[in-house]
């Protein structure tokens, strides 16, 4: 960071009132409620920022954050400080390269359950294992792969007014989770026209594929006497995906990308619970249909923190209970909590 003029950080009092500002949601407490956009503060909470993380807030939420844009790799903000002039400020992320995303719209088109909630506007938690399994890390894992920068004096990284854009920015991702995508790299539009055509695509393969296997038994070829020609079995015992019609074709060449190392998606929603079993011809199992073979699965953990998260995000307590050793004196207790 660099100061835009003279004088030191000191010299300058509380920030300035705004009118019209872009106000956090949350009034009181954490801010973000998604599992996404706690995922991706949970980087800039775990490092213990303490009292400018608090600052950030309160600023979040008085309306001093002016303006707040989202854009492929990076976002930009306009904060009022104390200054008459107001703070630029930009957090980068490289976005992904389109080739790589072209293989991840492949791996989602490939599930009918990602398709599937995709296009009804959410995004699972599957979502983020998908993306690691593609060696392509959804959100940042640690705060330096941020390139944060504000025109403000303060030398101090993540300052009270790039932590203020951050806690917007979750909010944001709350609104609509598809700004997450966005800032890395591919619009809703972009995502969603690509995945309605491999889905297309895929469902006209199998028809193609299913009419040419009855015209093979019409020609004298064995047919299955059940009268199915579909290589996919329907019902939860044949544990075949009514929506998922097939491989995709993406297009793709089976090169990859630079550095990456193939690796196999892991299946998500019904899939994850189905994959093991045995296929099961619909008529030994009628009787059955309509229960599940196994348990379906627990969903996965949306966050993960360390149990004293919490004091270390706290400011040091008044010497009236206790002062800074107060949070030293808790922290075991609050580690063998969480042990338990």
């Amino acid at each position: 960071m660099s100061a835009d003029d003279g004088g030191r950080f000191a010299d300058y009092g509380p920030p300035r009132r705004v009118d019209g500002g872009l106000r956090a949601r949350s009034t009181r407490g954490a801010i973000g409620v998604s599992w996404w956009s706690r995922r991706f503060l949970e980087v800039l909470e775990s490092f213990a920022l303490g009292t400018r993380l608090t600052r950030g807030r309160s600023y979040a939420r008085a309306g001093q954050v002016l303006s707040l844009d989202v854009a492929p790799g990076v976002v930009t903000a306009v904060v009022q400080g104390s200054r008459a002039k107001p703070y630029q400020v930009s957090v980068a992320l490289p976005p992904f390269p389109a080739r790589l995303w072209a293989r991840i719209e492949g791996k989602l088109a490939d599930q009918a359950f990602f398709s599937a909630r995709l296009l009804a506007g959410d995004l699972p938690a599957e979502l983020e294992e998908l993306f690691i399994a593609a060696e392509a890390p959804l959100f940042p894992a640690a705060i330096s792969d941020l390139d944060q920068r504000c025109s403000c004096p303060d030398v101090a990284v993540p300052c009270k007014h790039l932590a203020a854009t951050f806690y917007l920015l979750a909010e944001a991702f709350d609104a609509d989770p598809f700004t997450l995508l966005h800032w890395r790299g591919r619009s809703r539009a972009d995502l969603l026209a690509r995945l309605r055509h491999l889905r297309a695509d895929a469902h006209a393969s199998t028809t193609t594929q299913a009419r040419d296997g009855e015209s093979t038994a019409g020609a004298g070829f064995p047919a299955d006497r059940g009268g199915t020609a579909s290589p996919h079995p329907t019902g939860h015992n044949g544990h075949s995906d009514a929506l998922a019609t097939g491989p995709v074709d993406t297009g793709r060449d089976g090169g990859g990308w630079p550095g990456h190392h193939e690796a196999d998606v892991p299946a998500a929603g019904a899939a994850r619970a189905l994959a093991d079993l045995s296929v099961t011809p619909l008529a030994e199992a009628v009787d059955r249909f309509w229960l599940p073979p196994v348990p379906l699965p627990d969903r996965p953990p949306s966050l993960t923190a360390h149990p004293d998260l919490l004091l270390r995000q706290l400011g040091a307590p008044a010497p009236a209970i206790g002062g800074p050793g107060l949070v030293e004196r808790l922290r075991p207790a609050y580690r063998q909590l969480g042990e338990e």
